[in-house]
């Protein structure tokens, strides 16, 4: 298949520099270099520039943050989605995305190819690649680390001096990173030994426990239908909403995660994670559902939630059990509206107060004092009927 022109998932680190370079040598045929903005901080203008002096057509840079935040980071922590008890998706829930955008810039600019610069060992390549063939199977997937002969970081630096490529690795930040507004992941250098303690100096979004405050801050979060929509009263817009739990996590030293994980390709990762506003949203608005959803519909939801977490960790965001299942997350978010008061303290994210229009709990038949709505002596023929399939185990025992 001829390949005519190239959309290439582009971010301005070293190998998708020396990715662009190649594909435009290798091919032969225009690569336009696409960069999403799903809220990493970053030069812009060095991104446009860079690309544009490496050889591409063009460059595009699409401002994805609302729509990142609004239809991905959001419909997922209505399901409280969580991979292995522990990550909360960030990078995961940005690929799909980045695929999509890109998908759409290649029908746009008349591409019939596109490309991207994850490597044959993760994650990354199995959720761009899910994306564009479900999107649309017809363009051509062109994948360079599955093909060409530049397969170590020693290589790829000796290519892009070759080229006059500016190389951004040097041996004081090993790290290879992944910043959106939900996250910042890193992996590699000294984190490939999983007895290495990260170093301080790598953290950006967070203070250490240690340098955190020594007086808590108390929030309150508004949720409607499980979605945030204001903090302190103040009704926010989806990025802002972000940022501000970003900046309120970041200042208490909460959402910092240390961890192995199982890629879908087979192996163990190790992987280091700030997740600041991520962190707190997802434990205030579990406290919400504490009182606002059915003990069975909880129940079933909880079960559905490490299915669903699997699917966005191994890429089918754009499946079709996707799609049930997030109907299913979302309807039982119907109910789930309310305040939330929170401690940040330290590395701590304490809810402290819950109250909702449509709360299921009753201090009357809660309470530990005297009440006209409960008898309990009824409690002694619920239990021997619950106990019946235990007696009887018990008496053939004998």
């Amino acid at each position: 298949m001829s390949t005519q022109k190239i959309v290439l998932a582009y971010s301005g680190g070293l190998d998708t520099s020396v990715i662009l370079k190649w594909l435009a040598e290798e091919y032969g045929c225009p690569v336009i270099a696409y960069a999403a903005d799903v809220g990493q901080h970053e030069d812009w203008d060095a991104v446009r520039a860079k690309g544009m002096a490496t050889g591409a057509e063009k460059v595009i840079i699409s401002d994805l943050r609302e729509e990142f935040v609004r239809d991905y980071i959001f419909p997922a922590f209505r399901a409280n989605a969580i991979y292995e008890g522990s990550y909360l998706l960030g990078t995961s829930l940005a690929r799909p995305i980045i695929a999509k955008e890109q998908v759409r810039i290649a029908e746009q600019e008349g591409a019939d190819s596109v490309s991207h610069g994850a490597t044959g060992k993760g994650n990354d390549q199995v959720r761009f690649e899910l994306t564009y063939l479900a999107l649309n199977p017809r363009l051509q997937i062109i994948a360079p680390w599955r093909i060409w002969d530049l397969n170590s970081r020693k290589k790829l630096v000796a290519f892009a001096k070759e080229h006059d490529i500016p190389v951004p690795v040097t041996k004081k930040n090993p790290y290879s990173s992944d910043e959106n507004l939900l996250h910042i992941s890193f992996e590699g250098g000294i984190l490939e030994d999983p007895w290495n303690e990260p170093d301080e100096e790598m953290f950006k979004l967070s203070v250490s426990p240690e340098k955190a405050p020594d007086t808590p801050t108390y929030i309150e979060m508004e949720f409607e239908h499980g979605t945030p929509v204001a903090i302190d009263g103040e009704r926010l817009g989806p990025v802002e909403l972000m940022t501000r739990l970003n900046t309120l996590g970041g200042q208490n030293a909460i959402g910092r995660l240390d961890m192995v994980e199982n890629r879908f390709v087979g192996m163990k990762s190790r992987g280091v994670y700030e997740t600041p506003g991520g962190t707190i949203l997802r434990i205030a608005h579990r406290d919400l559902e504490t009182i606002t959803l059915d003990r069975e519909v909880l129940d079933i939801r909880d079960s559905l939630v490490p299915r669903y977490s699997k699917l966005i960790y191994n890429g089918f965001w754009f499946s079709p059990e996707m799609q049930l299942l997030q109907k299913t997350m979302d309807d039982a978010q119907q109910p789930v509206n309310g305040v939330v008061r929170l401690k940040l303290y330290k590395g701590n994210c304490i809810p402290v107060g819950r109250k909702s229009d449509n709360s299921l709990y009753s201090e009357a038949f809660a309470t530990f004092e005297e009440d006209a709505v409960y008898n309990q002596s009824d409690a002694e023929g619920f239990i021997k009927l619950n106990s019946l399939r235990l007696q009887i185990q018990a008496l053939n025992r004998k």
